[in-house]
């Protein structure tokens, strides 16, 4: 299997599993991903997803050039990816970056909410130096993500960044020692558990949403959302749970 995809309590967890090719991804691999991907999407039962890679040398180096390069390039096939990763899910992700994270792996991190690398993370978009244009979501994500400036470099010049560099233009939220890093990954997502799912899920919603929208618009959206939260028994029990000083017992409903 080029993809294990577990769950956990709350969590789901997606990993990219083929080390010997340093996580790189066939078509099969491809598929298995937006299999999984689905599966986290349409179940209730899973409030947080959190993806990373096996081994600590890469969590991907994105596509197999030797084996879908040449039926993407000849103009017969299309793209074995979704346009964009993580498209229209609202419950959180968390990329936990172990090693390398090149090309098409870069596009899947850029589709999640938040970013733990390991010490040893290494970023870099390197379509370019192939002769082949970024795509699923990275040019159209990371000048909205970070400067512009960063973005054009990664862009453009194709290179590798550390995950301190990754870190100081604010690509990921944290950098840990490599044995950190997936109890740092859970331990966030076991936070946003404590917390009521679909006030979360509202929350990205509103946000991301308001990305392509004037200031008075986006605020009507949060406004009508937020009312929308109300209504619903987890936001009674809320405030039930603190009068009575004790912790919630969120039903995702």
């Amino acid at each position: 299997m080029r993809i294990i995809y577990d769950k956990k309590d709350k969590i789901a967890y997606i990993t990219i599993n083929r080390p010997e090719a340093m996580n790189a991804l066939d078509a099969t691999g491809w598929q298995e991903l937006i299999a999984a991907i689905e599966d986290f999407r349409q179940d209730d039962r899973s409030w947080v997803l959190i993806i990373t890679g096996t081994g600590d040398k890469a969590f991907s180096v994105g596509i197999d050039l030797k084996s879908l390069a040449p039926s993407l390039t000849s103009g017969k096939t299309k793209q074995a990816a979704p346009t964009v990763w993580f498209k229209d899910i609202f419950k959180p992700i968390i990329a936990a970056v172990n090693g390398f994270c090149f090309g098409g792996a870069m596009e899947v991190v850029l589709g999640t909410d938040i970013r733990i690398a390991a010490e040893n993370a290494v970023f870099s978009q390197r379509e370019p130096s192939w002769g082949i244009m970024p795509s699923g979501g990275c040019p159209s994500r990371l000048a909205r993500q970070i400067s512009w400036c960063h973005a054009m470099e990664m862009l453009l010049v194709a290179g590798e960044i550390t995950a301190q560099e990754a870190y100081r233009m604010g690509l990921v939220n944290r950098v840990v020692p490599l044995n950190q890093l997936m109890p740092t990954a859970e331990s966030i997502a076991r936070r946003i558990c404590e917390n009521g799912p679909l006030a979360v899920r509202a929350a990205k919603e509103a946000a991301i949403r308001s990305l392509s929208m004037p200031l008075d618009q986006a605020l009507v959206l949060e406004f009508f959302m937020a009312e929308r939260s109300f209504a619903t028994e987890d936001a009674k029990e809320g405030p039930r749970a603190f009068a009575e000083k004790r912790k919630p017992r969120f039903q995702g409903a």
